[in-house]
């Protein structure tokens, strides 16, 4: 008994094909957007359209598709949510006020995207820059206002303040984030520990303030002391200029009248010169002048001696 060949029909492989191709079509090419989602339709990197809620086509494996969320969402400032309980976050939300005191206090801000382009594109982290632009503007608000206003009655303004200068950080920067709301969720003083630090800190500053003004004060003392002494050498030293001077304009007008005198008698005044000059080198040295003669001397100091 022969056994049979199995047959591929061509028909069949075709038809195959172009069923996965139309499959591959339909699950790749089309992608749904949800009413609270926006999607950004880009080709080669570049920016194609925005797609709001719907069925939409895009090209497989040359367009792509990228699902920005559009609902509000919430973050805690000064605390954090771990198994629904706040655990206070103490680098976030103890801040010095006017008075210079300080106060632990809490927001909660409420956010969305606005451009989901800016979004997606000018940064990769826009949640973690808003919430540091936010901890910015909190404190450079708190700052203006006394600790018992803080705690009581300026909850109001400062959240009205916060909210508008972070709006404005947030257009100016474009990073696609708006805000929605801020509110104060708890302002109190902070615990004793932090207190404590922060006065450590203080100390230190003051410290520091302290050998600034001792420094300061040495230098005034010590400066105009050592301005009279560098006065002095420099006036000690002018004088001794001007005396050098004078010495040497003496020897100079001296020796001109010396010069003078040689002109008129050449020989005696070199005679002169020769025998002081054997006087100042031979001090002890008795010169006696002759002229040759054993009966006439004359002798350059006195006899008597």
């Amino acid at each position: 008994m022969k056994k049979q060949s199995l047959k591929i029909n061509p028909k069949t492989i075709l038809v195959t094909f172009i069923a996965l191709f139309v499959l591959l079509v339909f699950s790749q090419g089309f992608y749904q957007v949800k009413e609270q989602e926006q999607a950004i339709l880009t080709m080669f990197g570049k920016v194609v359209r925005v797609d709001t809620a719907g069925l939409y086509f895009k090209i497989p494996f040359v367009q792509s598709a990228h699902l920005i969320d559009m609902t509000t969402h919430g973050i805690g400032i000064g605390y954090t949510i771990k198994d629904g309980q706040n655990i206070t976050v103490d680098d976030e939300g103890v801040m010095i006020t006017s008075d210079f005191n300080f106060v632990d206090i809490d927001f909660y801000l409420e956010y969305k995207v606005s451009d989901p382009v800016a979004a997606y594109y000018n940064s990769e982290e826009p949640e973690l820059i808003m919430k540091n632009m936010a901890l910015a503007c909190i404190r450079n608000t708190v700052v203006n206002y006394p600790v018992d206003d803080v705690i009581t009655t300026a909850k109001g303004q400062i959240q009205a303040e916060v909210k508008e200068k972070l709006q404005n950080e947030l257009t100016d920067k474009k990073i696609g984030l708006m805000v929605v709301n801020l509110s104060v969720q708890d302002a109190e003083p902070p615990t004793e520990e932090i207190v404590q630090a922060f006065k450590s800190v203080e100390t230190a500053k003051q410290g520091k303030e302290t050998a600034i003004n001792n420094a300061k004060k040495y230098q005034s003392e010590e400066l105009p002391k050592a301005e009279a002494t560098a006065d002095k050498i420099i006036q000690d030293a002018e004088a001794k200029k001007q005396s050098r001077i004078a010495e040497a304009e003496g020897q100079v007008a001296r020796f001109n009248e010396m010069y003078e005198q040689y002109k008129l008698q050449p020989y005696i005044t070199k005679k002169r010169l020769f025998y002081e000059t054997m006087e100042d080198v031979l001090p002890e040295l008795k010169v006696i002048i002759t002229d040759g003669q054993t009966q006439q001397m004359l002798p350059l100091e006195s006899f008597s001696e």
